[in-house]
């Protein structure tokens, strides 16, 4: 009895959950580059399930939610072999099942793409609903609609989800809603599916357009990709190749904003100027100095920098993205006057507003909107990251602030960000990451 009882003591001492600590009020500066994009490495990986062949695939961000859903393909069979941190080579000849382990993509929502890719390559799939962060309802109904406009049958029964389809043909796919998970599914469905597929309504944002070149690299037949009508005509096979995962636009907006947070001066390397024109013309429109070069961004703030008010929508892209507005709140808040936040895509993402409040913001949430009425300065607080980017504004409030703030809750951040306290710490963040018992959190 005593020794159980002495080996649970050694099991809760070993049960360590880590936070960040941040003391605020440097100014960041100097050189950062940019991760590979993670929302296109959650698309592309899947996607090699439908290549019976090796897929080479660099750039890839060394982050949870890649490692993860490496694990799910190595579960299915796959064969992965870690060239370096950022490259992989994936051969899914012998995968030899379309039922992926439930604890595991029940852990992110890009886990949601197996049932596209699997119904390609096995015209049948099963899997949990899947998880990541929690922005209210996400609705499949769009994925249903283009899996059974393809001809499959799907069933929501016994708390999975069922497809099954004896042939695959090509369709026209018209999304009610512009739906960045759907067109996903959509085009993964649809590569080795017979005839021509047409899908309207399609989002455009820049990880479908690499999920596309990523699929035409290894042969399949799209068309449009970045636009509101794709073509893809169905191949029957695909082949092996060897392609480089674009930068993370998301992650390249997130040091923009806090190098004007922190009224510094900071250049990125390794981005697609393009990608982040709307995150550079709001910093602009808020008085901040950005110029582009072919491939980098320098932002910065100059002592006779007037700051102003801003009003913007998170909409699908070429919009203002969703994961760019928890930042760009982060910075509104030290802005004068009163600038607004508008939530265009997801019915609950202002969660993160009442730990703002905690370090002193001035937010009132009406419905979609938020209202900012700028403070003199942030204060150090205990705040915690309610989902990815919500802790990536929990950051920029942090290096904002004055005195010391923790971050609880940072399994969300690592699920997005490759080495993002140290390159804040490159940059003059002063930053720590400590680990603490569970106990300690309460």
């Amino acid at each position: 009895m005593f020794a159980d009882f002495f080996v649970m003591i050694k099991q809760k001492e070993v049960e360590l959950l880590e936070k960040l600590l941040i003391k605020g009020g440097n100014r960041l500066t100097g050189e950062v580059t940019i991760s590979g994009a993670k929302n296109a490495a959650v698309a592309i990986l899947p996607a090699c399930l439908l290549v019976k062949d090796t897929c080479r695939i660099e750039n890839l961000p060394n982050i949870k939610d890649v490692k993860l859903f490496l694990k799910i393909l190595e579960n299915l069979n796959a064969d992965v072999k870690y060239i370096d941190n950022n490259t992989v080579e994936i051969n899914c000849t012998n995968v030899d099942s379309w039922t992926p382990q439930g604890d595991l993509t029940r852990k992110m929502r890009g886990s949601s793409y197996l049932m596209g890719a699997l119904l390609g390559r096995f015209h049948k799939f099963s899997v949990d609903p899947p998880g990541g962060c929690d922005f209210g309802t996400r609705p499949i109904d769009q994925h249903i609609k283009s899996f059974e406009a393809l001809g499959a049958e799907i069933d929501l029964s016994r708390g999975m989800i069922n497809g099954y389809a004896e042939h695959l043909h090509g369709s026209s796919i018209f999304f009610d809603v512009v739906t960045v998970g759907a067109t996903i599914n959509a085009i993964l469905a649809a590569v080795t599916a017979d005839g021509m597929t047409v899908i309207e309504s399609a989002a455009k944002e820049p990880h479908i357009v690499d999920l596309a070149n990523f699929l035409n690299a290894m042969g399949a037949n799209i068309r449009g990709a970045g636009t509101d009508t794709i073509k893809i005509r169905g191949v029957k096979t695909l082949h092996g190749g060897t392609y480089t995962i674009i930068p993370d636009q998301i992650e390249a907006g997130t040091f923009m904003i806090a190098a004007a947070a922190t009224r510094g001066d900071v250049t990125l390397r390794n981005v697609i100027p393009r990608h982040l024109e709307i995150i550079s013309a709001k910093l602009l429109e808020a008085g901040v100095n950005v110029s582009e070069d072919i491939d980098s961004v320098r932002v910065w703030v100059s002592e006779n920098t007037k700051f102003k008010r801003i009003n913007f929508i998170a909409l699908p892209y070429p919009g203002f993205p969703t994961d760019m507005q928890p930042q760009l709140v982060s910075f509104l808040t030290t802005i004068p006057g009163t600038s607004t936040a508008r939530e265009g895509v997801w019915d609950n993402r202002f969660r993160y507003i009442n730990e703002l409040k905690r370090m002193g913001a001035n937010i009132r949430v009406e419905g979609q909107l938020a209202i900012i009425d700028g403070v003199d300065k942030l204060l150090g607080a205990h705040v915690k990251a309610t989902d990815l980017r919500a802790g990536a504004a929990m950051i920029i409030a942090g290096l904002m602030a004055d005195g010391t703030t923790e971050i609880t809750d940072i399994y969300h951040i690592d699920r997005g960000y490759e080495n993002f306290e140290q390159k804040f710490i490159n940059l003059g963040g002063d930053i720590q990451r400590i680990q603490v018992l569970e106990d300690d959190f309460d």
